[in-house]
């Protein structure tokens, strides 16, 4: 039997109602490529496998390795899975030609910001991403709280590059080992760079004013950006519908596109 390995946050999906919402959410072709992150014990695989053409399924953990390659020896052999042995963090797509893939993932909590960064920044973007993650960072970035936005520096980036949506929550007793919070499915459609090709912004520039905004969370934007480095910056924010006593994560993805066009 094999055991969940607590270094690598790993926590085995045990529900079918789960695994069924996730395999719908993916809305699989039969010409589907899937970049599966940490196929773990195969359960996810197997149901992609029915659904894809092809898997490309990456696992960070060499006790699974002979265990997943002796479970789909078959699939394999055929060419319809290809199983890499490698940490998905540094994973390079690049390596395989074709122009269009759906990424799904159980992914251990620890790594989610650093992969939808991985992924979205690429110039090999998923057309899609469903994932399994914790359900108040899913909560964070797709709804907002009491009518209020309250944005991170993590749900603006999955916005500029995406269309997040809930799909549904899974208890945590869904898990073997059982964590200490629920997760959810998070849907992540529509993945492009339009959003800074239609607002003529740099990624690179774009991130950096984000992240000077949200710098220091008790201090107001105006704060946090320094009005003495941008004389214009009151009346800049007034433009962008920012009052003066707005913070970071009161600020809508459109304004932040704004405010980064108007200080380029």
């Amino acid at each position: 039997m094999l055991y969940p390995k607590k270094s690598l946050g790993q926590n085995f999906l045990r529900s079918k109602s789960a695994l069924m919402k996730i395999i719908e959410a993916a809305d699989l072709k039969p010409d589907d490529v899937v970049l599966e992150v940490g196929p773990g014990e195969g359960i996810l695989t197997s149901a992609l496998l029915e659904k894809a053409g092809k898997v490309i399924a990456v696992e960070k953990d060499d006790r699974l390795i002979p265990f997943l390659r002796q479970k789909f020896s078959r699939e394999i052999e055929i060419g319809k899975l290809t199983l890499i042995h490698e940490d998905i963090l540094e994973f390079s797509i690049f390596n395989f030609q074709f122009s269009n893939y759906k990424l799904i993932a159980n992914i251990p909590y620890y790594i989610t910001g650093a992969l939808l960064k991985n992924f979205l920044q690429s110039d090999s973007q998923p057309s899609k991403m469903v994932l399994l993650l914790q359900k108040e960072v899913a909560k964070r970035i797709v709804q907002s709280a009491k009518g209020r936005l309250k944005e991170s520096i993590l749900s603006i980036s999955v916005k500029v590059y995406g269309e997040p949506r809930y799909v549904d929550t899974v208890k945590a007793e869904c898990f073997s080992p059982q964590p200490k919070v629920d997760s959810a499915i998070l849907s992540i459609e529509n993945i492009s760079k339009k959003f800074f090709t239609e607002n003529n912004l740099n990624e690179e520039n774009f991130f950096s004013l984000v992240k000077t905004g949200f710098k220091s969370k008790r201090k107001i934007l105006i704060g946090n950006l320094g009005i003495s480095k941008h004389p214009e910056l009151e009346k800049i924010l007034a433009e962008a519908g920012i009052t003066r006593k707005t913070r970071a994560e009161e600020i809508s993805v459109s304004q932040w596109a704004k405010l980064a066009k108007a200080l380029s």
